[in-house]
């Protein structure tokens, strides 16, 4: 009987360090990656001052969100000339341990040098990928290194406009990759145990937006935007379904958002003169339900909500609208303006707004209009990365500050 029941023991402490909690972030976008959050009982009204601040840190250069997985934060950026990931303690910022790497990249256009994808967290691993392409897996609690592999060498990928900004999405044991690479290497598939290649297709350049995976028709498909445009791929096997040919004729232009998908739809977007399409997805191709400058994603992506989407419009700070589109006809409801190149979540009923000034914004957003609840100047320009929602607590952060904000309705200590 003791043996049965430390069996039982062990087997609950396993499930427990395989299963992700319903409310950590554990990848970029969140647990459903879409930016949308399924926590409830969250400060409904902010006081004159902000939420409490929990604790701050002082961090490197990166354009990568944390992201947050029993009780631990992880926080990718650059020191110098070194990659570092960095353990904290998700509540008190404590850290637990460090890794690093060396590393040679310089940004083209003069902006950061730091890393730009966000890491996976998931069955005690983390899973970085750096901005010179090198992708590892590191043991979650320890810190130590289990693999490594430099893709973008293996693969003969060219550095592109920022290096590279797209994140992995763990898909059952996969790690799909929007490589960018050749010979038929655009897409790649890592397992996850291994980093073994399990699969590779398509010739696509690769872009910053973060492939999906979804079920429609009952077909479980992943899309990857690319460069070029959004590729169909069954994702077991690699087998491409079909692409959509969608980028800016515009050379010096990227795609960044990822695809959004509602129902048996998915919608991908992208700046520089180029807008939305919305595509109903049939089991053999799709048809495209609209395609107009409605809605023009830079790089935050869209988030649909009750037949619409909410989402940044525009390509430079001034300029750029938060705007609300109806999901079916792409037809504009409304805008709101003096936001700039904004990202937001949404939580409990209400969307959680971080403007590139760095004024963290609570607000409903709605088809009539904008009606912010509560607002805090927090961070200084320019704050480019999507907060992160996680138990309770938000995570925000610009190129050098990390700050960690109590939400919870009950002001727990």
């Amino acid at each position: 009987m003791r043996h049965t029941l430390r069996t039982a023991v062990i087997a609950g402490w396993l499930l427990a360090a395989t299963t992700v909690s319903a409310d950590d972030w554990p990848w970029f976008l969140g647990p459903t990656h879409d930016g949308v959050s399924a926590e409830k009982n969250l400060l409904a009204r902010w006081p004159a001052e902000g939420p409490r601040v929990l604790w701050r840190a002082t961090v490197g250069l990166s354009y990568s969100s944390p992201s947050i997985a029993d009780g631990r934060a992880f926080v990718f950026h650059r020191l110098g000339g070194e990659e570092i990931l960095d353990c904290l303690d998700a509540v008190t910022g404590e850290k637990r341990w460090r890794a690093s790497c060396p590393t040679a990249y310089k940004d083209r256009y003069g902006y950061n040098n730091g890393p730009r994808s966000t890491p996976v967290v998931a069955g005690g691993r983390v899973f970085t990928f750096g901005a010179e392409g090198r992708f590892t897996c590191f043991d979650a609690a320890a810190g130590k290194q289990l693999w490594q592999r430099p893709l973008n060498d293996e693969y003969k990928v060219e550095q592109n406009f920022f290096g590279v900004g797209g994140s992995p999405l763990l898909e059952g044991k996969l790690l799909l990759v929007n490589v960018g690479g050749s010979p038929d290497a655009g897409i790649v598939a890592l397992d996850k145990e291994t980093g073994a290649t399990v699969w590779q297709a398509t010739d696509e350049g690769a872009s910053y937006g973060t492939p999906l995976c979804a079920t429609l028709g009952g077909q479980r498909v992943a899309f990857v935007f690319a460069r070029g445009g959004l590729v169909c791929l069954e994702p077991a096997t690699g087998k491409a379904l079909w692409r959509f040919p969608f980028r800016s004729k515009l050379h010096e232009s990227v795609n960044a958002a990822s695809p959004v998908v509602a129902g048996d739809c998915v919608f991908v977007s992208a700046s520089y003169k180029t807008g939305g399409a919305l595509l109903r997805v049939r089991k053999d191709g799709y048809d495209v339900v609209w395609s107009d400058e409605a809605m023009s994603n830079h790089w935050a992506t869209s988030i649909h909500r009750d037949g619409f989407l909410y989402g940044f419009n525009g390509r430079h700070e001034y300029g750029t609208t938060l705007r609300c589109v109806e999901w079916a006809t792409g037809k504009l409801r409304c805008e709101q303006p003096a936001l700039g190149r904004g990202s937001m979540i949404w939580a409990d009923g209400r969307f959680i707004i971080l403007s590139e000034r760095g004024r963290l914004i609570l607000a409903h957003l709605k088809p009539e209009g904008f009606e912010e609840i509560g607002g805090v100047q927090l961070l200084d320009y320019p704050c480019w990365i999507a907060p992160v929602l996680a138990n309770g607590l938000l995570y925000i952060r610009n190129e050098s500050q990390l700050i960690c904000l109590d939400l919870r309705g009950n002001s727990a200590p």
